[in-house]
This record gives structure tokens, C-alpha cells and sequence, in this order.
């Protein structure tokens, strides 16, 4: 039978109110019919990945697996509570707020991380020039590159609490928390084209290394679908987060409704 985890409750912060996707204002926001501006993905799998953290440690910063899909917004100052379950296979996550379930995840530990081959991915620069927006962005089969991110010393204890992480393995150990990968792969999109609003829907991160806090993180994807549904322009992207152009830290899968049904094209 599954046993619980003791919960996790996080004070949600809206760490994006300032940035080009508007989807994170709240006048925008509540164009799209939500209560005002979104929390964004990125952060509440940063507030899913303190419990898989809490219950392996330094060995699921190694090679642990994690997969979340967002169901409904997290608002800033409104609590967050996350819930691990026990498994056969692992962990069960949920994430709740106001009364509603808000994204549901699974992490899980593998025995080792797996092989990925480096030259698999190929390395290009972001966009020299981003396009504006439209059906045709992100065609399918072609590569992404993001611009260098870091987070060294001051900035990566800003992160931290950003995401009101308390673990102190990061501070103890000088470790980069993985929810940093999450924020470079959505600079898969944002790096690449001039977006209107758009929203993080769901992701798998698969990690292959601790990440230093000196790291120069950069991210490497091919878009591997691109759709409608519901009215919805969808992309969906495979990617290896790499450290210093030679260390794979994590491979993963975004998913990403680039283009909101009050914005695609009729």
C-alpha cells in the first residue's frame, strides 16, 4: 500500500510579472479568463522537485526522473501544497492550491543515469533575429539554441529563494538546483521567437549530473511536434541541458501552447 510523504506547503511567488510573456500579468491574464497572472511552470516542478529531493537526497540530483503536467494555475501568494505518495515505482506528486488540483508528476529514482550521446544534439545559437510569432514557428524537426545562463554564488541563493526552497543540501554541497533547467528550456522558445502570451503545460526531466553552481548552462532541442488542439497552437520539444558545451545535465521534454486560442491564427 502507498504511504504518504509529510506535505510541503510553498508561499507561490510570480517570479515572471516583468517578463515578455504576459501570460504571467495579471490584466493579460485575466484576458485568458484566469484570475490574474500565472505562477509559472517552471517554478511550481521547481516547488514538485522538493519532495523527490527530500526523499532520496543527493542521489536523485544525480539521476533522478521527474514528469509533471500543469492542470490549473498556481497564483502568486496563494499557498501551494505538494503531496508525495509512496509507490511501487516511485512517487506520486500532486500539486494543490485554492481547493484545486493544479499539476500532477511522478518522480522516481533509476538505478543509474542513462547514456545519452552529446553529438546527438546539435549545438546552434538562438535566433539572431526572432520572428513574430505565428502558425509556422517551431517547425517540426528543426533545432533550438538558447544564449549561456549561470547562476553563480549571489544569484543562485536569489533563486533559491525565489522558489522558497529551504533544503539546504544546495548550500551545503554548492549545487545548482535542477529547477534552473526548467527555466533554460523555456529559453528554447523565448530565444528563438517573439512571443505573445503562451503557457508551460507539461514536462519530463530526466537528470544525468549534479549541476555546480558554476555552471554555464545552455540548452539543445529539436522540435519534435507541432500542432493545433482545441484551437491551441502546441509545441513539443526534446532537449539536452548541457553545462560548459561538454556535460549533459539533463534530458528532457517540454510542452508549451505557444500560441493561446484568443491569440492563433483562425
Amino acid at each position: 500500500m502507498a504511504s504518504e510523504l509529510a506535505p510541503y506547503a510553498v508561499k507561490a511567488f510570480n517570479t515572471a510579472k516583468q517578463s515578455e510573456n504576459k501570460m504571467h500579468d495579471d490584466s493579460v491574464a485575466r484576458r485568458f479568463g484566469f484570475a490574474g497572472g500565472l505562477v509559472p511552470g517552471v517554478e511550481v516542478l521547481a516547488y514538485m522537485l522538493h519532495q523527490p529531493v527530500a526523499r532520496w537526497g543527493r542521489a536523485f540530483l544525480e539521476r533522478g526522473l521527474i514528469e509533471a503536467r500543469f492542470i490549473k494555475p498556481v497564483y502568486d501568494g496563494e499557498i501551494a501544497e505538494v503531496v508525495a505518495r509512496e509507490a511501487a515505482d516511485g512517487l506520486v506528486l500532486e500539486v494543490t492550491s485554492q481547493g484545486q488540483l493544479c499539476a500532477t508528476g511522478s518522480a522516481s529514482l533509476p538505478a543509474s543515469a542513462p547514456h545519452v550521446v552529446l553529438a546527438e544534439y546539435r549545438d546552434v545559437p538562438p535566433a539572431a533575429v526572432r520572428p513574430a510569432v505565428s502558425a509556422e514557428s517551431f517547425a517540426a524537426g528543426s533545432w533550438l539554441g538558447t544564449a549561456p545562463r549561470a547562476w553563480p554564488g549571489q544569484a543562485a541563493t536569489t533563486y533559491l529563494d525565489e522558489i522558497r526552497e529551504r533544503d539546504p543540501i544546495y548550500a551545503n554541497e554548492r549545487l545548482g538546483h535542477p529547477g534552473m533547467l526548467q527555466r533554460v528550456m523555456n529559453r528554447l522558445l523565448v530565444d528563438n521567437v517573439v512571443l505573445g502570451p503562451w503557457i508551460h503545460v507539461g514536462s519530463r526531466m530526466q537528470l544525468l549530473s549534479v549541476i555546480a553552481e558554476t555552471d554555464e548552462i545552455t540548452a539543445r532541442g529539436r522540435v519534435v511536434a507541432n500542432y493545433e488542439k482545441k484551437g491551441h497552437r502546441f509545441v513539443e520539444i526534446d532537449a539536452l541541458v548541457v553545462a560548459n558545451g561538454t556535460k549533459p545535465l539533463a534530458h528532457c521534454h517540454h510542452v508549451a501552447i505557444y500560441q493561446p486560442r484568443a491569440e492563433a491564427v483562425a
